[in-house]
């Protein structure tokens, strides 16, 4: 992906708006939020869901993990899952679930596509942060400006990632404080 996107127009069908620059969100703590009845323990070990659905636009999602005083975390382990297209979570396998570790700086990269919108939620991502013994942190994140943020009775506004278009698809990022 090309690091040096400049703003364009939505794909269409998406309602996202761009976002200018990186606008830190998140205070310390990045705010703890329910799982949801979709969580499955055991997920495989990877790093891009786009090999696990041939639809979808594009998004690269990355950041850091730090602690409440900005040092990067390292080995943080990160699982996440979320729907595709159809707006369904995938509970007979492991279809876009999946878990990764940041690395010795804290940073971390996940390939996958723009979820859905669905009855009751606004487009958003699920993921557990846990730093190397340390406590786990469930949280979601979301897409800034979506015409349903407002709606979903779970939207925290601390947990709004920074969005660009580029090459096609979505670039995302956020940094989560545990």
């Amino acid at each position: 992906m090309d690091e040096t996107t400049s703003p364009g127009t939505a794909p269409s069908g998406s309602h996202l708006t761009l976002t200018p620059e990186c606008i830190c969100r998140g205070t310390p703590p990045t705010p703890e939020q329910n799982e949801g009845p979709y969580y499955k323990p055991y997920t495989p070990h990877k790093a891009d869901f786009r090999q696990d659905v041939t639809d979808g636009t594009p998004l690269v999602l990355s950041g850091q993990v730090v602690n409440g005083a900005g040092e990067p975390v390292g080995g943080a382990l990160l699982d996440f899952w979320q729907v595709g297209d159809e707006g369904v979570y995938d509970d007979a396998g492991f279809r876009l679930r999946g878990h990764q570790f940041a690395d010795p700086k804290g940073y971390w990269r996940l390939e996958t596509v723009l979820p859905a919108m669905y009855p009751g939620r606004t487009r958003h991502l699920h993921v557990k942060v846990q730093p190397p013994g340390g406590e786990v942190l469930t949280t979601m994140l979301y897409f800034p400006e979506e015409r349903r943020n407002h709606l979903d009775k779970h939207f925290r506004p601390e947990c709004l990632m920074t969005v660009q278009q580029a090459d096609g698809g979505w670039k995302a990022q956020f940094t989560f404080v545990v």
